[in-house]
């Protein structure tokens, strides 16, 4: 069986050490980038469902069986904010001595929610700027790796002193794999950065969602030491404005 001149293989064994290490270079940006492709695809399916779950959180009959409803995830981003915001309200009745339990119930809650939501947030968003910066910076290593290559092929044919179609076509088509191998390696990266963003950004708004509610039922005058998450009435005007002003900082 016959090989093919042209191609990738020739390229590689005909390259020198620079143009292989371009190559290898390019293949771990893709390996890499595909990873967090997959990984914070398969987060935001989950963390979407987890959005779902946290609407059930509202028609349980207690805290603990609100808690029920968001799972037992360690990494669930609602939960951690229900898990935050009970401590905070345990923390802040029985350490009135200290100096943050001299601030409001509302103003420590906050504190402590901004912070879970913080935490959320910056999981969701963990491994999109290698996405950015592969999608970024890979066309230009395999432009690179084009102009490295067609140096070499016009010094080739300068040394042997042939210069006709069949002696240019060559080693200048493999040169050029080098940029299709590039954009081939950026393109999927631009694009799943930006369906990642556009999604991350849907659930960070139900978090903060969530983390309003949690506040106005902490301290509007809930039954908390009865354990029910019936939801107050009416919430007053000053303080939901502060709400939604102090968590989306």
């Amino acid at each position: 069986m016959d090989t093919n001149p042209y191609g990738i293989a020739t390229l590689w064994l005909q390259g020198d050490f620079i143009t292989r290490g371009i190559a290898v270079t390019l293949l771990l940006m893709s390996v890499l980038s595909w990873y967090v492709i997959v990984t914070r695809t398969w987060q935001l399916v989950q963390n979407r469902r987890r959005a779902v779950a946290a609407m059930a959180f509202w028609h349980a009959q207690s805290v603990s069986a609100g808690m029920q409803c968001l799972g037992n995830s360690r990494d669930n981003p609602f939960r951690l904010l229900a898990e935050e915001s009970r401590a905070a309200v345990d923390h802040h009745h029985s350490n009135q001595a200290d100096l943050h339990g001299q601030l409001s119930l509302s103003d420590w809650l906050i504190s402590c929610l901004r912070g879970a939501v913080d935490e959320g947030t910056e999981s969701m968003q963990r491994g999109l700027p290698v996405l950015a910066s592969v999608g970024s910076t890979a066309p230009f290593v395999g432009l690179f790796g084009t102009v490295w290559g067609i140096y070499h092929a016009l010094v080739s044919i300068g040394v042997s002193g042939q210069a006709g179609i069949d002696k240019i076509a060559g080693p200048v088509g493999e040169a050029l794999i080098m940029t299709a191998c590039g954009l081939a390696v950026a393109i999927p990266a631009v694009l799943a950065y930006n369906a990642l963003t556009r999604g991350n950004r849907a659930v960070i708004g139900r978090l903060n969602r969530f983390a309003h509610d949690l506040h106005a039922f902490y301290v509007t005058g809930a039954p908390l030491n009865k354990g029910t998450l019936a939801r107050p009435q009416a919430v007053a005007a000053d303080a939901a404005a502060t709400i939604s002003a102090e968590l989306s900082r």
